[in-house]
């Protein structure tokens, strides 16, 4: 591996170069929750009512009587921009690599908040009508939608296919979508009202880099000399590697259901990379002791986009795409349930009373209660 391509290989290149700046985009979150949390009340008109604590979770639930629904929309991102590069570049059509991960992006929302996936809607919009008329690619976008959808046990519901000429580029499609779900019994709720000292953080393994943190891959394209059919392991170029569907978390959490653990609170690891344990608006200290693996993808863009472990582990999720905090006595089982299910685990650390901060001891890092303003 070499970084020689370019005369900007030896400097740093953050998320931000890559035209990613959550400091102008969190603020627009924040305003928006802030609206829509004035909406909340007309619910009432229809004998229902929201779970006031979901506002700025990843999943909005509402009340509804006898159970709780919950619904989320998420979008693909610039994925697809990594697909048809790698299309032009091998014939082969990665679509059904990523629509799993569209899925993914919406259900792995939804289940933070203890919810069983019922329904997935698909919004596909594409730069013109000519998008839809290349079969093999279309057909393989179909087939990895429904093969999802059947990991996760949920109906697909239907979609929407519109030609945004001028909106969309040409030749691109934006893919995204909804879930709703059910929380049932209304226990299984997880909103962070039970987290607490004491409690045991357990990650889940991530596949790769998912589906965030793409705009960065494709700027680091750029450095390569032989760009995304740069080696970065022997046989594994490394649009291939970016290209690993993003895990679906629904079995896992559908398990523990099963063997009655109730997780105290879940994070969705995407956007913000690790901050995004310093989700939940306590003050606690959660202090990890035990760092999983990092898939080769990412080790590969941190050295190459010459990042050190705190914008690393800040921006990508390093190893980790989900966490559960869970009581401590649950955590072993935890770990055995998600590797039932094909997915590694492992008890990462622990919840302490104290400031908002995330410390990472064997890797020296520390973020505070500013690293992440999502409400």
């Amino acid at each position: 591996m070499t970084d020689a391509a370019s005369p900007d290989s030896h400097s740093t290149l953050s998320y931000e170069q890559s035209g990613v700046v959550y400091d102008l985009i969190d603020p627009l979150k924040v305003a928006a929750q802030r609206a829509a949390a004035a909406t909340g009340a007309n619910l009432a008109a229809r004998g229902f009512a929201e779970i006031a604590a979901s506002r700025g979770e990843s999943a909005y639930v509402v009340d509804v009587g006898p159970f709780h629904l919950a619904s989320i929309v998420e979008c693909l991102g610039s994925k697809a921009l990594v697909a048809d590069a790698m299309h032009e570049l091998t014939g082969r059509s990665w679509y059904d690599a990523i629509a799993q991960d569209t899925i993914a992006m919406a259900i792995n929302d939804l289940i933070t908040v203890g919810a069983t996936p019922l329904v997935v809607q698909a919004y596909w919009a594409a730069g013109g009508s000519d998008w839809f008329g290349d079969s093999q690619r279309a057909q393989a976008l179909v087939a990895g939608w429904k093969a999802a959808c059947d990991r996760c046990g949920v109906a697909w519901g239907g979609g929407e296919t519109p030609a945004l000429a001028g909106i969309v580029a040409d030749g691109r499609i934006d893919l995204a979508a909804s879930c709703t779900g059910i929380v049932n019994p209304k226990s299984r709720l997880s909103l962070g009202d039970r987290l607490g000292a004491g409690d045991a953080i357990v990650l889940l393994a991530s596949s790769g880099i998912h589906a965030n943190g793409l705009s960065l891959a494709r700027k680091l394209v750029e450095r390569l000399p032989q760009g995304y059919l740069t080696e970065i392991a022997p046989g594994l170029s490394y649009g291939e590697a970016l290209l690993a569907p993003t895990v679906l978390y629904s079995p896992v959490t559908e398990a523990l259901a099963q063997a009655g653990i109730v997780p105290h609170y879940c994070a969705n690891i995407t956007g913000h990379g690790w901050r995004k344990l310093l989700r939940h608006p306590a003050a606690l200290t959660y202090r990890i002791d035990a760092v999983p693996p990092v898939p080769p993808v990412l080790r590969f863009i941190q050295q190459h986009a010459r990042q050190d472990d705190h914008e690393a582990y800040g921006t990508l999720n390093m190893g980790a795409g989900f966490a559960l905090f869970v009581a401590a006595e649950q955590a072993p089982a935890c770990v055995e349930i998600a590797r039932a299910q094909g997915v590694e685990a492992l008890v990462a650390g622990r919840v302490e009373a104290g400031p908002k901060r995330l410390i990472i001891e064997p890797l020296g890092l520390e973020y505070g209660s500013d690293e992440l303003q999502l409400r």
